[in-house]
Formats: structure tokens, sequence, C-alpha cells
């Protein structure tokens, strides 16, 4: 059993190593590697270049991809600290709702409508905020009526079995279509009024 301990062979590596242990160089390489080193470019903050068919970019000193989401990311996610003021964003709901419509905290929006109002420019400011809620409301009717329309139209699905099914929707009343039409028409005249 002594014998096939004795005739193992060390490597050079294997050497190299245990003489890194005993002068506590446990750092240092015990062999040369040879492979491929790709250039290194330095990157800053900021920076926005593709490698490998994907996007990237520097945020906060970590290197992460760009996708097509990420503006639809910014509207949606409410961040820890106010953009304007760099205070915590601590108003639960409140702070929320304020940060969708304006992009700051509320604390930075009550501060600014108070200066409106000192100035005498608030009814102007109201004004605007109520005209982009209608614009809001025009839009998703519009989008209603498109998809009570598509809706009419027959649409077809092809089923698991490879049957060709047809589905419709109710068939509308005309005058409900039309009453959906003037409303929106009502809506755009009060908009531009």
């Amino acid at each position: 059993m002594s014998d096939n301990l004795l005739k193992r062979e060390f490597k050079t590596r294997d050497v190299q190593r245990m003489r890194n242990i005993i002068t506590k160089k446990t750092g240092d390489k015990t062999g040369v590697q040879v492979g491929y080193n790709a250039d290194y470019v330095e990157r800053k903050e900021g920076d926005v270049w593709e490698e490998r068919g994907k996007k990237w970019t520097i945020k906060n000193g970590l290197k992460q991809t760009v996708t097509r989401f990420d503006d639809i990311k910014k509207k949606l996610f409410t961040p820890i600290t106010c953009p304007n003021c760099n205070k915590p964003m601590t108003k639960g709901q409140f702070d929320k709702y304020m940060f969708k419509i304006h992009q700051k905290c509320s604390d930075c929006v009550i501060e600014y409508e108070t200066k409106l109002k000192l100035k005498g420019e608030y009814k102007e400011y109201e004004r605007d905020m109520i005209k982009q809620g209608v614009v809001y409301h025009i839009k998703e009717m519009e989008n209603v009526l498109l998809e009570l329309l598509i809706g009419q139209s027959g649409e077809q699905y092809v089923t698991e079995g490879g049957d060709i099914e047809e589905w419709k929707g109710k068939s509308l009343d005309n005058q409900f279509i039309k009453d959906i039409q003037e409303y929106i028409q009502k809506l755009k005249g009060a908009i531009d009024d």
C-alpha cells in the first residue's frame, strides 16, 4: 500500500503551490494560463454601449442591461426618495399618487402649488391639470369605442383541435355608438373652450 503512495508523480504546479503555501504567498500563481483576453474599455457612469447583442449602461456604479421597459418602470415604480428634493417618500399612497402625476413627492407638489397661489397663477395651473385629465379620458373613451367596434367584427381563432372558430361580440345598437361619438366630441369641444 505504501508503494502506491510513493509512486504518485508531483507536477510542477503542485510543487509550486506547496512553496507558495509554505512562504505564505497563497495568492500567487502556480502556473501559466494561456487564453483570450478581451480589450478592456473603461466605462463611466451613464455610458451606454452594446456588447454581445445587448445594450448595457452604468447606473449607480453597477453594470446593468438597458431594456425597452426601463421608461415604463420609471413611471410605474415609486422611488424611495424624491428625485426633486432627495427626501424619503414616507407618506405612502399619497406620495405614490403624487409621484405618478407630478414625478415628485407630495411635499414638493404642495410647496409648488403654494408658490403658484401666492403668485396668482394657480387657477391657470388647475385648468391645465383638468384639461390633461379630460384629454386622457377622451383617449380612454376612443379606445373603448374602438374595442367595441372590433368586437362587432368577427375574429377567427384556431382551436387546439385545428378547427377554425369565429367569435362575434354582441351586435351593438348604432345609436349607442353614435352617443359615445357625440360624448367624445363634446369633451373635445370642452377642451377647445
